[in-house]
C-alpha cells in the first residue's frame, strides 16, 4: 500500500490543489510525497503505532495521510466540531475517542490544534504544519514490515452506536484496486471533492486519485456548505472528470440549476452517488438541469458502500448512467404503488454480495426477491475494534435491504428503519422524497419514522425542517401527498427550525434518534 502511493506520487506529473480562503493553492504531487515522508519520519522517530488526524484538508493536513501509511502506522481520520459546538466539549471528547482506539500521536492544526492541546490528553498532540514541510534532508527510510491495519475508519452510527472499522493495508488497496479497475483511473484524470476526509467516500476519492497519479481539487466542505453552487463552480475551472457526492447536493444543484450560467461539466465522465440509498429522481433532475452546460447523463454513477469495506461495494460499469428499477407493491385496499429505486451496479473485483431472507421484513414485490444484503471480500475489515474479529471468508450482514436485478444491486433502506404501518412496510426514503415536494420543506432534510405501540398514536411521524410561512397548508399538503403516493396516511406532522433534525459527523439523518424523540412526546 504504501510503496504503491510512494511510486504513484513520485511519478506523477499532475498536482493536488487545495482550497484556501477561495483560492486554489497548486502542489505537484512529488512536493506531497516529499511532505508525507517528513511525517513518517517524525512518527517512526515516535514510535507511533496510531495516528489520528483532525483538521481542515490543507496541503500539510492531506501530506500526512500517505506519510501515516509510509510509516507502517494505522490511520484515523476524525470530524473537526461542528458549527456553533463548545470547542472545549469537543476536544476532550475527541480526545476519548483518541484514547478509545488506541492513538499514539494526534497531528492538527489551527484552533483545533490549539483545544486539542488545551484538553491536557495524553496523547501527544502535534501540530503538523510544522511537521509536513515541502522538503527532506534525508532520504526516509520506509519500515521493513508494515502495521497490521493501515485505516480505522469511524462508522456512520445513524442507526445505532458509531464504531471503528479496522481495515488492513492489503483491504484499503484491494478497494482502491477495483474502484481504480472499475471506472478506468489514470494519470490523465482530474478529481474534484468537498467531501469530508474523515468520511469513507472522501478518504477513498482522495486515496485513488493520488493512487492513480491524477490531479485532485481538495476543498473544504465547509466551502461547499456556505453556497453548494460552488461546486459546479469548481468543477467547470478545473475541467474534472470525476467527482463524488451524496444525493443531497445532486438533490439541490438539480432544483436551483436554472440559476446557474457559465458553466461547463462537458469533461466530466463519473460522477458518483452514494452514501445512502439514492434519490432516483434528484439524480434525474441533476442531469436534466446540467445537460444544458454539457454533462453527460451516461457519467452518472449511483453506487453502493460503506466503511465496513472500505468504501466501495458495488459500482456501475463507467456510462451506464442512473439505470433504475420500477415495482408494484400492492395495498390492503387493493391499490398498486409503484416504486423506483437505483440500481447500483456490481461488485468491483474482489468483493462478492449476496441478498440473505429476512422472516417478516420486508414485503412480497413481484419477480424481486428482497432480503439483507450481505458482503464478503478482499476490501472487508479485520473487524471493529475492541470487538471479535470477522471469521476469514464470512458473510458480513449489512443491515441494508435489497434485491437483484439483471443489471445489478438495488438498495431499498435500512432494516432497523423499516416503517411498518397497518401490516404494510415502507422505506423512509419513499415517504422524505414525496414530502421535500412540498414548498418550504427543506430538501435532504425530512425524516419519517414508525412509531411503535409505546407512542400514543401509532404509525408514521414525519419530522422536517421548514422555512415558509403557511404551516397548517404546508401540513395539510403533505399529508395528501403521502398518503396519495404513498398509500399511507401520516399520524403526525412536525415542523422544526432549519437546523434542528440530529445527524451523523458525516451529514446523514438519525432517523432511529428522530424516532426515539417522536415516541417520548407522544406517550
Amino acid at each position: 500500500m504504501a510503496s504503491a502511493l510512494a511510486d504513484a506520487m513520485t511519478s506523477s506529473g499532475q498536482d493536488l490543489a487545495v482550497l484556501d480562503n477561495g483560492t486554489w493553492r497548486h502542489h505537484p504531487w512529488p512536493e506531497v510525497h516529499q511532505r508525507a515522508e517528513n511525517v513518517a519520519a517524525r512518527i517512526a522517530d515516535d514510535e507511533a503505532t496510531v495516528v489520528v488526524l483532525v483538521g481542515e484538508p490543507t496541503v500539510e493536513f492531506i501530506a500526512a495521510i500517505p506519510g501515516t501509511l509510509y510509516a507502517g502506522a494505522a490511520l484515523s481520520i476524525l470530524p473537526g466540531p461542528v458549527r456553533g459546538a463548545d470547542l472545549s466539549q469537543w476536544a476532550q471528547n475527541t480526545t476519548q475517542r483518541c484514547a478509545a482506539i488506541g492513538a499514539r500521536m494526534v497531528l492538527s492544526h489551527g484552533e483545533q490544534f490549539d483545544a486539542l492541546r488545551a484538553a491536557a490528553s495524553v496523547v501527544p498532540v502535534h501540530d503538523v504544519t510544522e511537521i509536513a514541510q515541502p522538503r527532506r534532508s534525508t532520504t526516509f527510510t520506509p519500515p521493513t514490515t508494515g502495521g497490521e491495519f493501515a485505516v480505522l475508519q469511524g462508522t456512520a452510527g445513524s442507526t445505532g452506536t458509531p464504531r471503528t472499522a479496522a481495515l488492513s493495508p492489503e483491504a484499503v488497496l484491494a478497494n482502491l484496486r477495483g474502484l481504480q479497475t472499475r471506472i478506468d483511473i489514470t494519470s490523465d484524470d482530474v478529481g474534484c471533492s468537498w467531501l469530508p476526509l474523515y468520511h469513507d467516500m472522501g478518504l477513498t476519492f482522495l486515496l485513488s486519485c493520488a493512487l492513480s497519479g491524477s490531479g485532485l481539487r481538495q476543498a473544504p466542505t465547509s466551502a461547499f456548505a456556505a453556497s453548494p453552487f460552488n461546486w459546479v463552480q469548481w468543477l467547470t475551472a478545473s475541467a474534472a472528470t470525476m467527482t463524488a457526492a451524496p444525493n443531497m447536493a445532486y438533490g439541490l444543484i438539480g432544483k436551483y440549476g436554472s440559476r446557474l450560467a457559465d458553466v461547463d461539466l462537458g469533461a466530466l465522465r463519473f460522477a458518483l452517488n452514494g452514501g445512502e440509498p439514492v434519490d432516483c429522481d434528484g439524480t434525474q433532475r441533476f442531469a436534466t438541469e446540467m445537460a444544458r452546460f454539457g454533462f453527460d447523463a451516461a457519467a452518472l454513477s449511483p453506487s453502493y458502500g460503506l466503511a465496513e469495506s472500505n468504501c466501495a461495494v458495488t459500482v456501475p460499469l463507467l456510462g451506464s448512467g442512473l439505470q433504475v428499477d420500477e415495482v408494484e407493491v400492492s395495498t390492503d385496499s387493493g391499490r398498486y404503488l409503484r416504486r423506483t429505486h437505483a440500481v447500483v451496479g456490481q461488485a468491483i473485483a474482489g468483493m462478492q454480495v449476496r441478498i440473505a431472507p429476512v422472516d417478516g421484513a420486508t414485503e412480497h414485490v413481484e419477480g424481486r426477491e428482497t432480503g439483507e444484503i450481505e458482503v464478503r471480500g478482499s476490501s472487508m475489515m479485520t473487524g471493529y475494534v475492541g470487538e471479535t474479529p470477522l471469521a476469514p471468508e464470512s458473510w458480513f450482514p449489512t443491515g441494508d435491504l435489497g434485491y437483484f436485478v439483471d443489471g445489478g444491486l438495488v438498495v431499498c433502506g435500512r432494516a432497523k428503519e423499516l416503517i411498518t404501518v397497518a401490516g404494510r412496510n415502507i422505506f423512509p426514503a419513499e415517504v422524505e422524497r414525496v414530502a421535500a415536494q412540498v414548498k418550504g420543506v427543506r430538501e435532504g432534510a425530512v425524516v419519517a419514522v414508525g412509531t411503535g405501540e409505546s407512542a400514543l398514536r401509532p404509525g408514521l411521524v414525519i419530522a422536517a425542517e421548514f422555512r415558509g410561512t403557511d404551516e397548517p397548508a404546508a401540513r395539510s399538503e403533505l399529508v395528501q401527498r403521502v398518503a396519495s403516493e404513498c398509500g399511507v396516511v401520516p399520524s403526525n406532522v412536525v415542523f422544526l427550525e432549519p437546523g434542528a433534525l440530529p445527524r451523523t459527523s458525516s451529514g446523514k439523518l438519525r432517523r432511529l434518534e428522530v424516532k426515539r424523540k417522536m415516541e417520548e412526546v407522544s406517550r
